[in-house]
């Protein structure tokens, strides 16, 4: 019966397409309209944290022997300010729109879908400083671009699931948020964005991977624009798997609670 209501939910999320391109603009108009930079500070945020990570372990701990350590601390900053942005934003999408959510009659799903959308095209334009620093280096680019929007994607599907059964669990335990700030934190340091996790937990790779998506994600990001190899099929497919996976529960538990957010709000 869920799974049911899910498919019919997600056909009539499809005749709000217009609902969820307008949601994404006022996001992004919000974020920026009193920025005097504007968008230029999804491009410039991940500059200065490379710079500062480039800084500390290039020339305060020396002993760094990771090639192109500037391109490989981008390639892991953009995937995952979107992860962490996405993530923390969505949380409150449903509760920071109460009024509307009581008033308005739309499919609820498309708040936290939106604010995964929305810094998904910040994401994407921060892959122009990425290439530009990629050029810079002198690091080729490979075939095995082709792959990027297939990372993408799956990135996509892991971070609306997480979206969408965050924003539900936050409307009926609103300690959500203070709690994940500290879980992203800890799931920062777990997952290798200024270190390469063959070099500290060689032994531990393969479980690291299945028990951190974003692990698996970044350095699926890695393999395709630093070091021009393909993914092994196994490691993207179990990858898009824990993906579909986090995608499918997230929605079948919002799903589930959505009826009860209007008197919860």
């Amino acid at each position: 019966m869920l799974a049911t209501r899910a498919i019919e939910r997600i056909r009539e999320s499809i005749g709000y397409r217009e609902l969820l391109r307008n949601l994404v603009v006022r996001d992004l108009k919000v974020r920026y309209q009193s920025s005097v930079l504007g968008f230029l500070w999804s491009l410039l945020n991940p500059l200065l944290m490379m710079a500062v990570f480039t800084l500390v372990f290039t020339v305060m701990m020396p002993n760094n022997k990771i090639e192109h350590f500037p391109a490989f601390i981008l390639c892991a900053l953009l995937p995952w300010n979107w992860f962490t942005s996405a993530t923390m934003g969505s949380i409150s999408s449903i509760v920071g729109n109460a009024n509307l959510v009581k008033k308005v009659y739309f499919p609820r799903e498309l708040l936290p879908v939106s604010v995964v959308v929305s810094n998904g095209v910040n994401f994407l334009l921060a892959l122009i400083v990425l290439f530009g620093l990629i050029f810079a280096l002198g690091v080729p680019l490979r075939p095995t671009i082709v792959l990027l929007p297939a990372v993408i994607i799956i990135q996509a599907l892991f971070l609306l699931g997480v979206a969408l059964f965050l924003s539900a669990l936050n409307v009926f335990f609103r300690d959500t948020e203070v709690i994940m700030e500290v879980l992203i934190l800890a799931w920062f340091f777990l997952t290798p964005i200024f270190y390469d996790i063959k070099m500290l937990f060689p032994a531990y790779e393969r479980l690291l991977y299945w028990l951190n998506p974003m692990a698996s994600i970044i350095s699926s990001y890695r393999l395709i624009l630093l070091n021009g190899s393909w993914p092994a099929l196994d490691f993207m497919l179990r990858t898009f798997g824990i993906s579909l996976v986090a995608l499918v529960v997230g929605y079948l538990f919002f799903v589930r609670l959505s009826p009860l957010f209007g008197e919860e709000l």
